[in-house]
């Protein structure tokens, strides 16, 4: 009978059977629609949503089924972009930063009607638990906040001058257009710590966001649109490019992009790193992280086990801080190998379906991931480790892993000092507060890290310039989990970038030394005559 079809019919014919396998057209994913997606999405917002790139699928992690298409951007598309991006800026870098404040705060807001949904949208495309993603919003949430707060307290320094009748002092302004590349693993917390700070100190944005995560993109970028255009503001201020790495390419080359945050992994940052550069334009880079806890003979079991888990399990093991090495004092190794064991035991029964209220580990993001995880452990193994608990793909639709615990390798073996994106801990012993500071250090990344112990003597040693190299010094909680007013990010390859809280604002600012005469005299500083 199909011969009697002409090509258009079966083309609509296709574009059914597609449309009917797609999860936002199945009444359990109502919210989607309630976030503004469709069957077919366009990646692209400058203002108005039009792309012209390649239609590409977004992908459910825990069943690896299509949720909606998104038609893609390209450099085209990219150019438009920035071009409509540098004309809002223009206007906004004039409004006065309480005024700037002000939107952000309702930007906060706007999203807050939505968190519950836009958490579900973040747990179904990434696959991290249900709890996990709506605190992934909130993290957006409690960072337009502080923002808001921030607009009123941007500050510059007045200095004593050494000249009479002058003043000396610094002017902060913005820089332009901020280009914010992100990660698959927080596809809605990372624009936001960029986005709200960006704003705020008067820049535009212009964000290429992870491949495999257009769709949480597409929902938060509407939002923000809503915003925007309720306060007469261009909304090509926040512009939105879905893409390959031709967009991402495009980007960081551009001199029109000011600053370029990179989120991803060390390899990659690195290229960036030396693309923009080149340029001499700046750069914030939040890249790997091969993160430890040190467990101290003094430390209290009953925290270590439970923060352990959760940082080393949580997200699947696919947080940049998540624990990878955990480093036991001798004394107490045995002890702490046992009771992590049953704890993982015990979650087993509670891996599965990221939006169920019962799963407590999702799903790997995707089938790469499994198979470095597979990958991973094989060498662990050949290199002489024990697989204490777990090692195994699971047996069912999705991308679901055993966490695993690793005993019996070298602190310096390549799989232990090497970052793998799963939930794999290995599990090392040492002798001495020293020796186990030394591990800690020797990796490449410099991202999280933290000591159990009762000793504040150890505190402090930990927190010193002998202690850990980390842009993150915890004592007593997990390296995961980081709280919004202090800066985030590390040292080494993990970019040396800061985000969020403290003074991370700065970033996304240029800085003026300002001398004012306003005297009838033109002295010369450090007394010099010039007669």
């Amino acid at each position: 009978m199909n011969r009697f079809l002409n090509k258009g019919t079966i083309a609509t014919l296709q574009q059914f059977r597609m449309a009917s396998n797609l999860l936002i057209n199945d009444s359990k994913y109502a919210f989607l629609k309630e976030l503004g997606l469709k069957e077919n999405n366009a990646g692209v917002f400058h203002g108005k949503w039009a792309a012209n790139g390649q239609t590409v699928q977004s992908f459910a992690p825990a069943t690896n089924s299509p949720i909606a298409n998104v038609q893609n951007g390209n450099v085209q598309d990219y150019e438009i972009a920035i071009t409509e991006a540098r004309k809002a800026y223009n206007d906004w870098c004039e409004v006065p930063a309480p005024r700037r404040g002000e939107i952000v705060r309702q930007i906060g807001d706007k999203l807050r009607t939505q968190l519950q949904n836009l958490g579900k949208l973040v747990s179904l495309e990434m696959g991290k638990i249900s709890a996990e993603g709506v605190g992934e919003v909130q993290e957006y949430v409690d960072i337009c906040d502080y923002a808001t707060g921030l607009s009123r307290s941007l500050e510059g320094k007045i200095f004593p001058s050494e000249r009479p009748g002058h003043a000396l002092l610094e002017q902060w302004n913005p820089l332009g257009v901020v280009g914010v590349i992100s990660a698959f693993n927080f596809p809605c917390a990372v624009y936001g710590w960029n986005n709200a700070l960006a704003l705020v100190t008067g820049n535009a944005c212009i964000w290429k966001p992870a491949p495999s995560t257009p769709l949480t993109a597409i929902a938060v970028t509407k939002l923000v649109e809503e915003v925007l255009v309720a306060n007469n503001v261009n909304p090509a201020l926040c512009s939105l490019v879905c893409g390959e790495g031709d967009v991402g390419q495009a980007l960081v080359k551009d001199k029109r992009v000011n600053l370029v945050s990179f989120t991803g992994s060390s390899e990659i940052g690195k290229i960036v790193g030396q693309q923009v550069q080149a340029r001499f334009g700046k750069l914030l880079l939040e890249l790997g992280g091969n993160n430890a806890i040190i467990v101290n003979e003094d430390a209290d079991l009953n925290m270590v086990v439970p923060a352990t888990v959760f940082a080393a399990v949580g997200t699947a093991g696919q947080r940049c801080t998540t624990t990878r090495r955990l480093i036991i004092h001798e004394k107490v190794y045995d002890q702490v190998v046992e009771r992590l064991k049953k704890a993982y035991a015990q979650f087993e029964s509670r891996i599965g379906c990221p939006l169920d209220s019962n799963t407590i580990i999702g799903p790997l993001h995707n089938q790469q991931a499994v198979g470095k995880y597979k990958a991973s452990i094989a060498e662990a193994i050949a290199s002489g480790g024990k697989v204490e608990y777990g090692g195994k793909v699971l047996e069912r639709d999705g991308n679901f892993v055993l966490p695993t615990i690793v005993t019996g390798l070298k602190h310096d073996s390549p799989v232990v000092l090497r970052e793998t994106f799963a939930p794999i801990l290995y599990v090392l012993k040492f002798s001495t507060l020293d020796e186990a500071i030394a591990i800690n250090n020797e990796v490449d990344q410099g991202l999280s890290s933290s000591l159990f112990t009762t000793n504040i003597q150890n505190v402090f040693k930990w927190m010193g310039p002998k202690g850990s190299d980390c842009g993150i010094v915890n004592v007593n909680i997990p390296t995961s989990g980081a709280e919004i007013g202090g800066a985030f990010g590390g040292e080494k390859e993990t970019g040396g970038g800061r985000e969020s809280g403290s003074d991370s604002w700065r970033q996304y600012m240029r800085r003026s030394t300002c001398t004012i005469n306003y005297s009838k005299e033109l002295p010369l500083a450090q007394g010099i005559k010039f007669e």
